[in-house]
């Protein structure tokens, strides 16, 4: 499954539709004359990798050289899922990812939030995981009058479909564009249990002094703290 949205510019009656354009020189030449946009920019590589999840990679590249700067819709599920959040929460999630755990794979940002690509099998996990952190729904134990306060994680997978950046050129305003975007045909995704993590530590940070509300238990100031590394 895949379609490609309108490419507006050859709806014209003036444009002609740009048949014969060599999607892969153009993507190596553009990306050796912007070395230094790398992160934003696919890769021949990255843009294989993006066509294989369809059942008919030839014909989705074909579409793509047709329409190069047009996005796209592919389907989750089998070479990857998506995890969305709000932009502003994806960043922080993103810049945890790189300053203190493993990376991450491809991102884009549409409509206000941001796009993860993660691991097929991510959406089916991920929710379950975040419900044993009772995200979303106050402390631990605590009062359950919290809902909304950390914001809701949306994964997509099987039988899902989303809306890709075009590969070349921006998304427009509040269009689809890239934040790391695909350069290599195997790239590394990140799994349920890394997102959650990136989840977690950013909605510790954000939570109490920020938001009055945090998925962990408060501290009890009068609970009794004893030193068991005595004990034998």
């Amino acid at each position: 499954m895949s379609a490609w949205l309108n490419d507006e510019t050859t709806l014209r009656t003036a444009a002609a539709p740009r048949h014969g354009v060599d999607l892969f020189a153009l993507l190596r030449d553009r990306a050796d004359h912007r070395a230094d946009d790398r992160t934003a920019q696919v890769t021949a590589s990255g843009a294989a990798w993006l066509a294989g999840a369809t059942p008919y990679p030839r014909s989705t590249l074909s579409q793509w050289e047709t329409h190069p700067s047009s996005p796209g819709v592919l389907p989750c599920g089998s070479s990857f899922d998506v995890v969305s959040v709000p932009a502003l929460f994806g960043r922080r999630m993103l810049e945890r990812l790189w300053a203190e755990g493993p990376g991450s794979g491809p991102v884009a940002t549409h409509r206000g939030r941001m796009l993860l690509f993660a691991s097929p099998g991510t959406a089916q996990r991920l929710p379950s995981l975040l419900a044993w952190e009772e995200w979303g729904t106050g402390s631990a134990g605590g009062p359950r009058g919290h809902q909304g306060a950390l914001p809701p994680v949306l994964c997509h997978g099987t039988g899902d479909a989303v809306t890709v950046p075009p590969l070349t050129g921006g998304g427009g305003a509040g269009g689809p564009r890239w934040m790391v975007a695909p350069d290599t045909r195997n790239p590394w995704l990140p799994g349920p249990d890394v997102l959650l993590w990136a989840c977690v530590r950013v909605g510790r940070s954000a939570a109490p002094s920020t938001t009055g509300n945090s998925i962990f238990p408060p501290a009890d100031p009068g609970a009794n703290v004893y030193d068991v590394s005595r004990r034998r």
